[in-house]
């Protein structure tokens, strides 16, 4: 679904992303880590098409986002860290519009808002501004425009950062599904609770190199090594 080949992105003489090469498959649930800096949203913007790459390529379901990114955007549902909302609209209105970008047949697109609502609990507070949201709320409703489209691929920065327990908790299961329905998730996250809860694959990235990228099982069957959880391991391979 998501393959990234020899991906390079440099700012000047600053190389922020060195070559990364990684597979993520329908139904994954990918976990990249890395500390600040690591070139962990740099990587996120290059997949999404908000960033060209200096060099390589990344491939949605076969596609070359840079030769055909309408065609290659159409399959990505993106999360970004901080939510881009038209705060004078209401949450409604915001998913009606970002439905009508998409193109939904307006019969069609009521039905899909509708279940999207439910199934994220967003409640009555739909229809307020969303200048009134929490951040919880701003995210929920984030989440929600990017599934209007019933998209193959998710792209998600951050999705917990500033989160009620509440919200956290309906994000991860919304997310969960999604995986186990088959759609790939790409979820760049500092929390590495979350990750080894919800992830069945894990990256992670330092100074802009991949250095770590295999299963969550895997992580605890690296021979020799005394790191049995992905917290210590993560540290070891980051000092």
């Amino acid at each position: 679904m998501l393959e990234l080949i020899d991906l390079t992105k440099k700012f000047g003489s600053f190389t922020a992303v060195n070559s990364v090469n990684l597979r993520v498959e329908s139904g994954d649930f990918f976990g990249f880590l890395g500390q600040n800096g690591a070139g962990k949203t740099t990587t996120i913007k290059m997949i999404s098409g908000l960033y060209s790459a200096t060099s390589g390529k990344v491939l949605i379901n076969g596609i070359d986002i840079v030769k055909e990114p309408v065609k290659a955007k159409s399959l990505i549902g993106y999360i970004p860290d901080q939510p881009f909302l038209y705060e004078k609209l209401t949450g409604k209105e915001f998913l009606y519009f970002c439905g009508g970008l998409y193109s939904i047949e307006k019969k069609k697109l009521k039905a899909v808002i509708e279940e999207t609502i439910e199934q994220l609990i967003i409640g009555d507070w739909v229809d307020k501004r969303i200048e009134e949201y929490s951040q919880g709320m701003k995210q929920r409703i984030t989440i929600a425009s990017a599934l209007l489209h019933n998209p193959k691929l998710l792209i998600v920065d951050e999705p917990m950062v500033g989160l009620d327990p509440q919200s956290a908790f309906v994000v991860k299961n919304v997310l969960k599904e999604k995986a186990k329905s088959g759609v790939g998730v790409f979820m760049s996250t500092h929390s590495l609770n979350v990750a080894e809860e919800i992830c069945n694959k894990i990256g992670i990235i330092k100074d802009g190199n991949l250095i770590f990228n295999n299963t969550k099982e895997a992580v605890e069957t690296i021979r020799g090594s005394d790191h049995e959880n992905l917290e210590s391991l993560f540290l070891h391979l980051t000092k």
